[in-house]
């Protein structure tokens, strides 16, 4: 195939593998919290990429990491470790509950090695038959098959042979569930503080405290996989930081590398002492390129400037939902907290939710969705006030088509 071509929409059915159903846009551009397509054609970007651009595209800061780090060191394995990583290491320490970082490249990839921990530390510690990980309905951790059969969705673990065993879904929020399930073989209780794929879902107050009383009294492990609502998505540098309760286990990836790939599992460093040399790894994990960035995200974002600038901006996208819906009637609330919102439809539009999405491409705006009921809001955390106004602006054109039909 000639490298000069025309790249197209209909070249990824012609190369790619079906697993995914791309718009017909193709962005090759982008700056801060707009982007522009093949044609020139400019996008509000609501989406960042799935809770993944936190300081939207080609921020200067990352941009100058990147090119500083790619000429000095891209990859070594984790034979040696390289400065980049114990930087981002040592930030992630100072600023969280944890004592040591295992550094990987996707949530997947974090959630497997935080699941695997914990079966480790219970056998280590306890026996064998101690493996029981209980997990919650509509959640999401990850495609690799543990992680993806933790994850309390069968349409995306079914169909692919005999499944990792002692894994027991409840459904979230319900603590009378919960306690019925929970024994001395549980090893360990895996949740997302605010649901993303499930709905963008808030882990209730009461709850969260009822899985740390409750992980206490049978002596399992918290793990909090914080994927898509860690590194300030929330308006806290973690979403634990703005609950009672702090994990013993907690993943992050997505915004950790605000658009590169870096994923990391944090934890104390008693826990961590049962990943023995030889017990987990990986190839890729703490790359000095991604490191470099990572710490760049964090010096931008662990910021008070940031982080109160995202509740702030929460409260214009829930003013601006809440003004949309007094017109147009589609909404039965808005979920979430922070920069991940999820508008909710009610009765009337149910199980429509991709039509607002296509609407709002047709618009210039990019958004996405949480499940066929709920439109997922999850842009740039410093996204400019007129860029918040604009987008709303054309998502309350592209709800009028809608309504319209």
């Amino acid at each position: 195939m000639s490298l000069e071509m025309n790249l197209t929409r209909a070249q990824f059915d012609e190369v790619m593998v079906p697993n995914y159903a791309p718009a017909a846009v193709i962005p090759v551009r982008g700056a801060g919290s707009r982007v522009w397509d093949q044609e020139g054609n400019e996008f509000i970007d609501f989406a960042g990429g799935i809770a993944v651009n936190c300081l939207g595209h080609c921020h200067p800061a990352l941009v100058s990491a990147l090119k500083e780090q790619g000429e000095k060191l891209w990859h070594l394995s984790n034979v040696m470790t390289n400065e980049p990583a114990l930087e981002l290491a040592t930030k992630l320490v100072n600023s969280t509950f944890a004592e040591r970082v295992y550094f990987a490249n996707s949530g997947a990839e974090a959630n497997e090695a935080a699941l695997k921990l914990a079966r480790r530390y219970a056998l280590d510690n306890h026996s064998a038959d101690k493996d029981q990980i209980i997990a919650f309905d509509k959640a999401f951790h990850g495609r690799t098959f543990f992680t993806v059969t933790v994850g309390g969705q069968a349409a995306y673990s079914d169909g692919f042979g005999p499944k990792p065993q002692s894994i027991t879904h409840v459904p979230f929020n319900d603590i009378a569930a919960l306690e019925a399930v929970i024994s001395d073989k549980t090893c360990a209780i895996m949740l997302e503080p605010l649901q993303g794929e499930g709905g963008i879902i808030n882990g209730d107050p009461e709850f969260l405290k009822a899985v740390r009383r409750l992980a206490d009294k049978h002596d399992a492990l918290v793990i909090f996989d914080e994927v898509q609502t860690g590194v300030g998505r929330t308006g806290e540098l973690f979403a634990y930081m703005g609950t009672d309760i702090v994990p013993d286990i907690l993943t992050s990836a997505k915004a950790l590398g605000g658009g590169f790939p870096i994923a990391a599992m944090l934890t104390t460093a008693k826990i961590a002492a049962h990943l023995k040399v030889g017990t987990h790894g990986s190839t890729y994990g703490g790359n000095p390129l991604a490191c470099a960035v990572g710490n760049a995200v964090m010096n931008v974002v662990n910021t008070k400037e940031v982080l109160d600038g995202v509740k702030h901006r929460e409260q214009l996208f829930r003013d601006g939902l809440a003004a949309i819906n007094a017109k147009y009637n589609v909404f039965s609330e808005v979920r979430g907290k922070g920069l991940l919102l999820g508008a909710v439809l009610n009765e009337k539009y149910e199980g429509r939710s991709r039509e607002f999405l296509v609407a709002s491409v047709a618009e210039g705006l990019m958004s996405l969705i949480a499940g066929a009921n709920v439109v997922r809001f999850a842009p740039s955390l410093v996204i400019p006030e007129a860029d918040i106004a604009e987008g709303l602006a054309r998502f309350e054109r592209a709800v009028a088509k809608v309504v319209a039909g």
